[in-house]
């Protein structure tokens, strides 16, 4: 992504850090998802996806099928950022399910299927999902997982928008005194703070 920034893992959920992937972060909106390989760069920087499968994939040459999966990604982000936007904030209520009919149906598809075996960390076996992989399509399954791990298992109460001027990007806020206010202290935070200092000091030789 030579012509853009990298993208920003600030949402501290994957599923918030996917809505971030189009955003204003300092005054020029900026897309991360334009294409079918910026998906793949995307998914696998976000370790939804193996690097295996992403190599394999941009190996292919369904190009138009991958772009077209990436515009599918795209109206997925934007039934999620009207979601996000209405619940926000607020607990999740059984009304809310009404809501799911776009992410449940891209559910539907999933082909993943258990498989058994070795364990680690002392387990003697163990039940891993393997997914086949066997068109482009499937890269839409673990961008509906991980929205459907925010909102089954997330508290709504602790997603935010950050606080800076112009800034579209959101947050899990998983602080201890949930209190977090700016997508990163290093980018909106020290701006925040800047425009401050300046607004004290232009009072003070008022």
């Amino acid at each position: 992504m030579p012509d853009r920034s990298a993208p920003f893992f600030v949402g501290d959920h994957p599923a918030l850090d996917f809505l971030n992937t189009v955003a204003t972060p300092v005054d020029v909106p900026v897309e991360w998802l334009r294409n079918g390989h910026d998906l793949l760069d995307w998914l696998e920087r976000a370790h939804l996806i193996d690097p295996s499968v992403a190599s394999r994939f941009r190996a292919s040459k369904e190009r138009r099928a991958l772009d077209d999966v990436a515009d599918c990604a795209r109206e997925l982000r934007d039934w999620l950022r009207g979601f996000v936007t209405r619940h926000m904030g607020k607990p999740i209520t059984p009304s809310a399910v009404r809501n799911l009919g776009p992410l449940n149906e891209i559910l539907a598809g999933d082909t993943s299927y258990p498989v058994v075996e070795v364990g680690n960390e002392g387990q003697a076996v163990q039940v891993r999902r393997v997914r086949r992989w066997s068109g482009p399509s499937e890269l839409l399954l673990p961008l509906a997982e991980t929205v459907s791990d925010l909102i089954c298992n997330a508290d709504f109460r602790l997603v935010r928008a950050c606080e800076g001027y112009a800034c579209t990007l959101v947050f899990l806020d998983r602080t201890k005194s949930h209190a977090r206010r700016w997508c990163s202290m290093a980018v909106c935070g020290n701006r925040a703070k800047a425009a401050a200092h300046r607004t004290r000091k232009r009072d003070g030789e008022a």
